[in-house]
């Protein structure tokens, strides 16, 4: 599976008590190759799990990789927060709408349906999400 993973699905997966955990430990057994992220995912995960260990572990044991340097995309970003600046978006956010552009291939893999359903790639493009089952 190819994909860009974002802080609830990292977070959800290292968690069992996270309400998504039997959903993002179900997509972790199907991954084959290092998901795609960025700093600022590896960031928020590490806060949210209170442990940068946990999330530091998610690269050294290849669930994720680092895929993205802020600072050959300071141009792109810096639009992409004009553009979506009525959402209030945070900077992995940015970074993921950004790393969709460059790996068109790559589905973001995120609970936060709402957000990246509103986001667009290339202005106009919707964002291929794989998300948790609506209930």
């Amino acid at each position: 599976m190819k994909g860009i993973a974002d802080t609830g699905f990292l977070v959800a997966f290292a968690n069992a008590n996270d309400k998504h955990h039997k959903w993002a430990a179900q997509i972790a057994t199907g991954v084959t190759e290092p998901l795609l992220t960025c700093e600022a995912v590896i960031a928020e995960t590490a806060f949210h799990l209170e442990s940068a260990a946990v999330a530091l572990a998610m690269i050294n044991e290849g669930l994720v990789t680092l895929a993205f340097d802020c600072r050959e995309h300071l141009v792109q970003l810096a639009r992409l927060a004009d553009r979506f600046a009525d959402q209030n978006p945070d900077l992995a956010d940015l970074c993921l709408v950004r790393m969709s552009e460059l790996f068109p291939k790559h589905s973001v893999i995120t609970i936060d349906r709402t957000d990246f359903q509103v986001y667009r790639r290339n202005k106009r493009e919707a964002i291929p999400l794989l998300c948790p089952p609506v209930r």
